[in-house]
């Protein structure tokens, strides 16, 4: 019971303050979830900047062939 408590009082203002500002940080918690992805398998990459560039591509919604059908119909 004392943890429920402890818990409750802990999270009780962030929870107040989305139902007062409807505001999370969901998509910030998405983006570190891809990048730390991209950290993982940035293993083998040779050095930062190969890391800092497919960080770009993949949170960036970047289209691999930007003239192709592919990213009309993925854009739709």
């Amino acid at each position: 019971m004392k943890k429920v408590a402890m818990m409750i009082r802990n999270y009780l203002y962030g929870v107040l303050s989305y139902f007062r500002h409807h505001i999370t940080n969901a998509i910030e918690e998405e983006l570190n979830s891809k990048i730390a992805t991209m950290q993982k398998k940035a293993y083998g990459y040779r050095n930062k900047e190969h890391l800092k560039t497919a960080i770009y591509f993949h949170c960036g919604n970047l289209q691999l062939y930007p003239g192709s059908d592919k990213s009309r119909v993925a854009s739709v």
